[in-house]
């Protein structure tokens, strides 16, 4: 019996995934566990294996299409084989309780009586699927007046094939038709990774109100600290252990414990101080960005926190990094110092309300307190905020409170 391939559910927030590329074509022989396709999701980008040995009999979905998980994509078999007709294996989506409630009951409660009026989402993102958002631009509908019931409030394909469009006020029939536009622009042209990427950096644009804000760190203490400490340890420091992204994060989650205000999700209208300190090392790809997450990070100690950051880097860069570890930071940090930048305005990795940006180390001459000139080095830090519930000032408190660690060094061991 023929063995369907599936597009694969990647992670708990993943409802559907884009397919890349095929790898193989019908007629091709493969053994179970040989890669067949390329997919991508919101957070990464994979390949999905043969489920059994034989024949690739049809490839049901091509390239570019968006498909949602578990649903059909292609049959593996022995030659010769007959398959199900595509429509007949299309299983529905995975539903929540309350999904599977308001889809099997929409339908009726329209035709037994007049639609309700729609509430109209006001201000915040609105969480919904990228087919959800494609099959509401198809329709003409106003995303914001349809109740998401997916996870976080997300609009599911379901929520808008089950909205009645009679129940938008009357007053407000030109916003239906102006709302579609908007949202379209954002990744036109673009597929994959890099459409999701346009995507989220649009939304984070339009849904915050982002002020930059910038500092330098004196660390010559801080890499004098790193050089006697690897002089004095008998095994090599391999693992990123004292290396200056380990040494920020520590600072960076100590600061956070200090003024735990940046350490929050503001979306929907909801401000939310986390208790959990999650941070998102952002990681440059060959075609893309993602951010590895690294939880609990405040209770790590250096030499777990460095072996992390670098195993989950060393993940992300040949897309084996388990999906969970996409989501969830509470405050991102992002570097461009590799590329030799001093200073640069990062974009909020939404619904955090914080990010760091870290330049490249700068040498300088400067006097010392006997008024003797002596060679100093300095971190660039960049603070973007959500002015929306983060002002300028208690903002400069918590970037002062990062270059004070930095500057004293012996106190990211504690």
């Amino acid at each position: 019996m023929a063995t369907e391939i599936v597009m694969p559910k990647l992670g708990l927030t993943m409802s559907e995934g884009l397919i890349n590329k095929w790898i193989v074509k019908e007629g091709d022989t493969v053994a179970a566990g040989d890669p067949v396709l390329e997919i991508s999701s919101e957070k990464l980008t994979s390949e999905v294996e043969a489920p059994a040995a034989g024949v690739i009999l049809k490839i049901v979905r091509g390239e570019g299409e968006t498909v949602p998980c578990k649903q059909v994509i292609a049959w593996v078999g022995q030659k010769g084989e007959a398959v199900p007709d595509a429509e007949s294996t299309e299983p529905e989506p995975d539903l929540t309780a309350e999904e599977s409630s308001t889809s099997s009951t929409a339908t009726e409660a329209t035709e037994a009586a007049p639609a309700a009026a729609a509430v109209k989402h006001e201000g915040g993102r609105i969480f919904i699927t990228p087919l959800a958002r494609k099959i509401a631009e198809e329709k003409g509908l106003d995303i914001s007046y349809i109740k998401g019931t997916g996870g976080n409030g997300r609009i599911t394909r379901r929520d808008v094939e089950a909205f009645n469009p009679a129940s938008v006020p009357a007053a407000k029939p030109a916003a239906v038709r102006a709302a579609a536009p908007v949202s379209a622009a954002y990744g036109a042209g673009l597929t994959g990774m890099r459409k999701v990427i346009a995507e989220r950096m649009m939304n984070s644009l339009q849904t915050s109100a982002q002020l930059t804000i910038h500092r330098k760190a004196d660390v010559t203490s801080l890499l004098a600290f790193r050089k006697d400490i690897q002089s004095k340890v008998k095994e090599p420091l391999e693992n990123g252990e004292i290396g200056i992204t380990t040494l920020l994060t520590k600072a960076v989650t100590k600061a956070l414990r200090d003024h735990p205000e940046a350490n929050a999700w503001y979306a929907d209208g909801q401000y939310q101080v986390q208790s959990e300190i999650h941070i998102g090392i952002a990681t440059a790809l060959s075609d893309g960005l993602v951010v590895p997450v690294i939880r609990n990070a405040d209770k790590r100690t250096l030499s777990d926190l460095g072996r992390t950051i670098k195993e989950q880097a060393a993940q992300a860069r040949k897309g084996t990094l388990d999906a969970s570890l996409y989501s969830g930071s509470t405050f991102s940090i992002t570097s461009l110092g590799g590329q030799g930048v001093e200073y640069f305005t990062p974009i909020l990795n939404t619904p955090e309300v914080a990010i760091l940006g870290v330049g490249t180390i700068q040498k300088a001459l400067a006097l010392d307190e006997e008024g003797q000139v002596v060679e100093k080095q300095y971190l660039p830090l960049s603070l973007s905020i959500d002015h929306q519930v983060l002002d300028g000032a208690p903002a400069a408190e918590f970037l002062g409170t990062i270059v004070s660690y930095l500057e004293d060094a012996y106190s990211l061991i504690f």
